[in-house]
C-alpha cells in the first residue's frame, strides 16, 4: 500500500513546490496523465529503480521518492569514487599536457598580474588566446603544491567528478536513482570526457559550468524561484570567461524553455530572464571591462587578437571566425558543408564521422531516440510539466551544440565534443527511465529494444573503424545488444528476472565500446594542442595533429620537459623535411617554404597521434635538453625574459624547463603582431631579453584564410636577429645572444 504525495508540494509530479491557487498560472500543471500524483513508498521506490512499472496513470517518470533507498547514497559515492580513481590513473603520463596552458599556469603561480590576465609568462608579454577562468584553479593549485603534472591536472579530474555529480543530481530529481546512476556512468565512460577531464584545456571547466547551468534552470522550472535562474546566469557568465562565445550556444534553448514552461505568470517569467541576463553580463563582463579599460601599455597583449582587444578576439578569432572559417591569425580554415578542410568535413553527420565518432557518438543515437520518446510520453502534460521541461533543457542544449559543431567551418578539434557529453548522459538516463516505467506498453518496449539495437549496431561500426583493436569486442557488443533487444521486446510479458537480465545486458553492451576506448585513453599520456581519445585509427585526422598522445618512448614530463619531443606528437611531425627535429619550420632562416609563408611540407593528419611538435612547434612544444636549459638559466639574471621564441608552444617548452619567463613572439600561432619589430628592438636595447631561440611557430607574413595570417612581425624579428647577433649552439638548438651584436648599428 502506498501513499500519494501532495502535488502541491512535490515537484516530482509536475507541480511547483509552492503552487498557487487552481486558477493561477500553474493550473493544470500536473503529471503527464492529467495531473494525477504518482504513488510513492518503499515498494514504489524499489519499482522505480529496477522493478515492476508503476500503474498506468503515473507520470512520465516517478520523480524523487519520499525517502532515498538504502543503496542510493552508497551507489552515488561509489560512482564518484570510481570516476575519480579512473581519471587519476596514470595521470602523470601526460606530463605538462598542453604546454601552452601549463606555461600560463606557471606564470600565474608566480605573478598575480599574470594570474589575472592569463599571461603566458610572468613578465606579462602576451596572454593565451582565451579568457583566464580555466587557468585560475590550476594556478592556485600550483601555488600550493608546486609546478608538477599532478598539481596542474588534478583540478581537471575534480571538475570531471563534479560534472558527473551535477548530472546525477539533476537526473535523480526527475527520474530516480537508477536513471541518475546510468547517466553518471554514461558521462564518466565517454571517451572524450575521460580525455579532457585529465587534460588542461579549458573544455573541462566549460563542460562543468554548462552542466551546472542546465541543472539550475531545471531547478528554476520546478518552483519558479528567481534565485535558481540567476545562478544559472552566473554559471554561463563564468563559462564565457572560460571559452568565450561557446558558452552561449545553449542560451537559446534555456531561455525558450523557461519562457514557455516556467510555473509563474508571463510578466514574472520575463522579469526573471532579465535578471538572469544581468547576472550573466556581470559575472562574465567584469573581467572584460577591467581588461578593456586597463591601459594597453601596462598590461599584456591580448593573444589571438590583431588589435590588442579582447572584444575583437571574442567576436573574431574566437567568435564568428569559428563559424565561417574567416579567422585572421589562424593557420587554416574548415570546409564548406559536405566538403573537407584542414579542420575536417562539415555537415549533419560530422559528429558520426571517422574523426569525431569514436570520441562522443557511442550513445548519441540512443540519446536522440530517447529524447523523442520522452517528448512523446509527455505530449499531453500541462505547460509546466517539469519532466518534459527537463527533456527540453538537456535535449535542446544537446541539439543546438551538436548542430553548431556540425556546420562550423573554422577551427574545430575532436575534443571540443566533450561539451556534448553531459547532455547525452542526462537525456539517456531520463529517456531510459521514462520508457522503462512504461515497458508493459508494447510501443515502449519496442522503443527500448530499438534503442539498444541502434546503440549496439553503431558501437559495432565504431569498433570496426579500429579493426586491430580488440577485434572480438565489436562482435560481443553486437550479439549482446541484439540479444538484449530481443528480451526487451517481451518486457511487458516476460518474468521479472528475464526483463532485468535483458536490461542489464543491454546496458553492458551499450557501454562496452566507450568503456574500452576510455580505458585505452587513461592508459596513455596525452600532450600537445590537438589530442584525441581511444586507440589509434588510420581514419582519424581532423586537422593538424589529429591525435592523442605519445604511443611509445619516454613519457611526457620526464627530465623536467613537457614531453612534446620529436616523434611523440602527431600532425606535422617535427623533424620532417626542412626541419631540424626541434620544430624549426621551413623558412625560419628567412627563406620561404614551398607553398608560401606559414606552410609546411607535410599534409595534415599524417603523423602519429598527439599534439604535434610539427608546424614549427605550433601544435606542441619541444624537448629541452640539459645544455639548452643550463644556457638559459645561467643567463637569466638581470633580464626580464631569459629568451624569446616564435610561437607560444615553443616558448612554453623553454619556460617550463627553466622556470624563467620566455617571451612568445606572435602568441600561439606566431602571427599576432606582438611585439612589433620596433618594440622588440627597444626591448633588446634595454637589455630585457637575453636569447632568441632559432625556429618556432608559423609566424609568417601574409593575410587571409588558410595560411599563417598576420603582419609578419615574427618573420621580420627573426630576420633582424639573424643578421645582427651572434649565434651559439646548446645541444641541438641554435640561440642568438642578444647581448652580443655582430656589428655596430
Amino acid at each position: 500500500m502506498t501513499t500519494p504525495r501532495d502535488p502541491q508540494s512535490d515537484p516530482a509530479v509536475g507541480a511547483p513546490l509552492h503552487a498557487p491557487a487552481p486558477n493561477g498560472p500553474q493550473a493544470g500543471a500536473g503529471s503527464a496523465a492529467g495531473g494525477l500524483p504518482a504513488p510513492y513508498g518503499p515498494r514504489a521506490v524499489a519499482d522505480a529503480a529496477v522493478g515492476d512499472p508503476p500503474p498506468p496513470q503515473t507520470a512520465v517518470s516517478p520523480g524523487p521518492p519520499t525517502a532515498d533507498p538504502r543503496w542510493a547514497r552508497p551507489a552515488l559515492l561509489a560512482l564518484l569514487l570510481a570516476t575519480g580513481v579512473l581519471y587519476l590513473c596514470n595521470l602523470h603520463a601526460s606530463g605538462y599536457a598542453n604546454s601552452f596552458y601549463s606555461a600560463a599556469v606557471q606564470a600565474g603561480s608566480q605573478s598575480w598580474k599574470a594570474f589575472f590576465f592569463g599571461s603566458l609568462d610572468a613578465a606579462n608579454a602576451i596572454t593565451v588566446d582565451k579568457p583566464p577562468a580555466a587557468l585560475w584553479p590550476m594556478a592556485l593549485s600550483v601555488r600550493l603544491f608546486g609546478l608538477n603534472s599532478w598539481a596542474i591536472l588534478v583540478p581537471e579530474v575534480l571538475m570531471g567528478v563534479g560534472t558527473v555529480a551535477v548530472v546525477h543530481a539533476s537526473v535523480r530529481r526527475r527520474s530516480g536513482h537508477g536513471a541518475a546512476l546510468l547517466a553518471g556512468a554514461v558521462l564518466a565512460l565517454t571517451p572524450v570526457a575521460a580525455l579532457m577531464f585529465r587534460f588542461n584545456n579549458p573544455d573541462a571547466l566549460l563542460a562543468l559550468l554548462m552542466a551546472v547551468a542546465c541543472h539550475l534552470v531545471v531547478r528554476a522550472l520546478e518552483d519558479g524561484r528567481t534565485r535558481w535562474l540567476v545562478w544559472a546566469g552566473v554559471a554561463v557568465g563564468f563559462a564565457f570567461l572560460t571559452k568565450t562565445l561557446q558558452a552561449f550556444l545553449i542560451l537559446p534553448a534555456l531561455a525558450a524553455v523557461y519562457a514557455v514552461c516556467a510555473p509563474v505568470r508571463p510578466r514574472k517569467r520575463f522579469a526573471q530572464l532579465a535578471l538572469a541576463t544581468v547576472a550573466l553580463v556581470v559575472s562574465g563582463g567584469w573581467w572584460v571591462a577591467v581588461v578593456e579599460l586597463w591601459p594597453a601599455s601596462s598590461r599584456p597583449y591580448i593573444g589571438g587578437s590583431q588589435n590588442n582587444s579582447f572584444l575583437e578576439l571574442t567576436f573574431g578569432y574566437n567568435g564568428l571566425g569559428r563559424l565561417n572559417g574567416d579567422e585572421t591569425g589562424s593557420v587554416g580554415g574548415g570546409g564548406a558543408p559536405g566538403g573537407g578542410g584542414r579542420w575536417g568535413e562539415t555537415g549533419w553527420d560530422r559528429m558520426f564521422n571517422d574523426d569525431i565518432g569514436g570520441q562522443i557518438s557511442w550513445l548519441l543515437p540512443a540519446a536522440l531516440i530517447l529524447l523523442v520518446a520522452g517528448l512523446v510520453l509527455s505530449r499531453k502534460a500541462g505547460r509546466t510539466d517539469v519532466t518534459r521541461a527537463a527533456f527540453l533543457v538537456w535535449g535542446g542544449s544537446l541539439l543546438t551544440t551538436a548542430v553548431v559543431f556540425s556546420f562550423m567551418a573554422g577551427i574545430f578539434h575532436q575534443y571540443y565534443t566533450v561539451a556534448l557529453a553531459p547532455y547525452v548522459a542526462a537525456v539517456t538516463g531520463m529517456g531510459a527511465a521514462a520508457l522503462w516505467h512504461r515497458r508493459r506498453e508494447t510501443w515502449a518496449a519496442l522503443t527500448l529494444a530499438a534503442t539498444v539495437t541502434a546503440t549496439a549496431a553503431w558501437g559495432y561500426v565504431l569498433l570496426h573503424r579500429t579493426p586491430d583493436y580488440l577485434p572480438w569486442l565489436r562482435w560481443l557488443v553486437l550479439v549482446g545488444g541484439l540479444t538484449a533487444a530481443l528480451g526487451l521486446v517481451f518486457a511487458g510479458r516476460a518474468g521479472r528476472r528475464v526483463v532485468l537480465a535483458a536490461a542489464g545486458l543491454g546496458v553492458a553492451a551499450s557501454l562496452a565500446g566507450p568503456t574500452a576506448y576510455t580505458l585505452s585513453t587513461v592508459r596513455e599520456g596525452h600532450s600537445g594542442s590537438i589530442v584525441t581519445a581511444g586507440p589509434a585509427s588510420t581514419g582519424r585526422g581532423g586537422g593538424p595533429g589529429g591525435g592523442g598522445g605519445p604511443r611509445n618512448g619516454t613519457p611526457p614530463g620526464a627530465n623536467g620537459t613537457d614531453g612534446n619531443g620529436p616523434g611523440q606528437n602527431g600532425g606535422f611531425p617535427g623533424g620532417g623535411p626542412g626541419q631540424d627535429g626541434f620544430g624549426t619550420p621551413p623558412g625560419a632562416d628567412g627563406t620561404t617554404p614551398p607553398g608560401g609563408a606559414g606552410t609546411t611540407t607535410e599534409a595534415p593528419g599524417q603523423g602519429p597521434r598527439g599534439g604535434g611538435a610539427g608546424m614549427g612547434g605550433l601544435l606542441g612544444g619541444t624537448d629541452v635538453d640539459a645544455e639548452a636549459r643550463e644556457l638559459l638559466e645561467a643567463g637569466a639574471a638581470g633580464h626580464t625574459w631569459a629568451a624569446a621564441a616564435v610561437g607560444a608552444q615553443n616558448a612554453a617548452s623553454y619556460q617550463l624547463a627553466t622556470g624563467e619567463p620566455v617571451m612568445a613572439i606572435g602568441g600561439f600561432n606566431g602571427t599576432d603582431p606582438s611585439p612589433t619589430l620596433a618594440q622588440f628592438q627597444q626591448y633588446v636595447k634595454d637589455g630585457r631579453i637575453h636569447y632568441f631561440v632559432s625556429g618556432g611557430g608559423a609566424g609568417g607574413g601574409g593575410t587571409g584564410r588558410g595560411g599563417a595570417a598576420g603582419t609578419g612581425a615574427a618573420s621580420r624579428i627573426t630576420a633582424w636577429v639573424q643578421s645582427h647577433f651572434t649565434h651559439v649552439t646548446a645541444g641541438s638548438v641554435t640561440f642568438y645572444d642578444l647581448t652580443r651584436p655582430t656589428s655596430e648599428d
